[in-house]
């Protein structure tokens, strides 16, 4: 299955942060915090002002810092993916 994203929206792979074990508690999954940290795996045409398309900024490959709460959960191939706006995404790390 491919998903090309539209507009200005971008197709983010969030990526797992190395978990660290303080002592002998066990933190559950739906405690921890989300990654704010993903891989760009396609990105839309861009958005349109004045009737000209504005290309969007990143591009595949990207490993970009996104809002905490930010885009749409879906899952592709049994991933878990986001589909976030250009906006939302706060930097691009290199």
């Amino acid at each position: 299955m491919t998903i090309k994203p539209l507009g200005d929206r971008v197709l983010v792979r969030p990526l797992s942060q190395s978990e660290e074990k303080v002592g002998s508690l066990f933190i559950p999954d739906t405690a921890k915090e989300k990654p704010q940290e993903g891989m760009v795996e396609a990105v839309g045409p861009g958005r349109t002002e004045d009737g000209k398309t504005i290309a969007v900024e990143v591009k595949v490959g990207d490993r970009v810092l996104y809002g905490k709460y930010s885009g749409t959960e879906i899952k592709k191939d049994g991933k878990e993916m986001l589909i976030i706006r250009e906006s939302d995404i706060l930097a691009v790390l290199s």
